[in-house]
């Protein structure tokens, strides 16, 4: 994540007697209003006609999205909405132990735009790095098999589609974008978290939010959000995305959505890389 953040934000919406400097502070410090946030906004805006008529067509749908789930649009949701987050708590230092042993080969993970390339438009160093538990259309199975208990947990969190170890080095900044599908909510469960805390930070919408080892935070990441490592550690949260809860008839056409996502092109490049990039770390060789 390495394009620069006002990308992300049309300079119309900045009021007239700000600088676009001072807009951009704000913009980074959410003390906008809320709706400076919203998904409609985007880093690489379409350029083509065509490209803009999809936006909108995206835009529309995932208004509609929002206006189906129970659960309301907020940028962060409760958790006491989702049970199973106890479970997940409980079992968090095992995945813990699974991470520490992992974290040995973390030099040779692949940052992750080396997996999606379109990753790319926000970062071009090597300090996100991934280790892919799961994904749709996707074969992790070596790195997998070195998480047996990562594994378990995952398997009490419904309607998972995604899952892997997102490792931020020491000073690593995310600049603001947002998710590709508002069809999916963002878990991040913290497994290292280093000190001081609160120079460990997110920014959803107009909300700072920071991570506790073993606590989970669960939010819409197609609000506009942005990341910050100011701290001499590294930061590993447990990666998860989950269908959201809809009404009917939008939950089945989301999980349809869902199950046809590994036909998309960019989707089907990832499997190949993913799979590349176990065969480099691990040889081929099970755990």
């Amino acid at each position: 994540m390495s394009a620069p953040a006002p990308a992300s934000l049309p300079v119309a919406a900045s009021p007239a007697d700000t600088s676009a400097t001072e807009y951009k502070k704000q913009h980074a410090l959410g003390s906008l209003p809320l709706l400076a946030y919203d998904r409609t906004h985007r880093i690489k805006p379409a350029a083509t006609p065509l490209g803009q008529k999809l936006e909108a067509l995206q835009d529309w749908v995932e208004d509609v999205i929002a206006r189906f789930s129970p659960l309301g649009d907020p940028p962060v949701y409760s958790n006491k909405h989702f049970p199973w987050v106890d479970d997940v708590e409980a079992d968090w230092q095992s995945v813990r132990a699974e991470l520490d042993q992992v974290m040995k080969f973390r030099d040779a993970m692949p940052s992750f735009q080396d997996i999606m390339k379109e990753v790319g438009d926000i970062q071009t160093d090597d300090n996100w790095k991934t280790f892919f538990l799961k994904a749709v259309g996707m074969d992790c199975g070596e790195n997998s098999a070195r998480c047996p208990e990562t594994m378990k947990l995952l398997d009490k969190i419904p309607g998972l589609t995604t899952a892997f170890f997102s490792i931020l080095s020491p000073g690593k900044h995310i600049p603001s974008h947002r998710g590709a599908w508002a069809g999916v909510l963002r878990l991040h469960v913290g497994l290292l978290v280093p000190e001081p805390r609160e120079q460990c930070r997110i920014r959803i919408a107009n909300q700072i939010h920071t991570w506790q080892e073993g606590k989970c935070l669960i939010f819409d990441d197609t609000w506009n959000h942005e990341v910050w490592n100011d701290t001499d550690g590294y930061r590993v949260v447990l990666f998860i995305d989950f269908e959201r809860p809809l009404k009917w008839p939008l939950s089945w056409l989301n999980h349809l959505i869902m199950n046809l996502a590994p036909l998309a092109p960019f989707l089907r490049e990832a499997k190949g890389k993913q799979k590349a990039w176990e065969k480099k770390m691990w040889g081929g060789k099970g755990a």
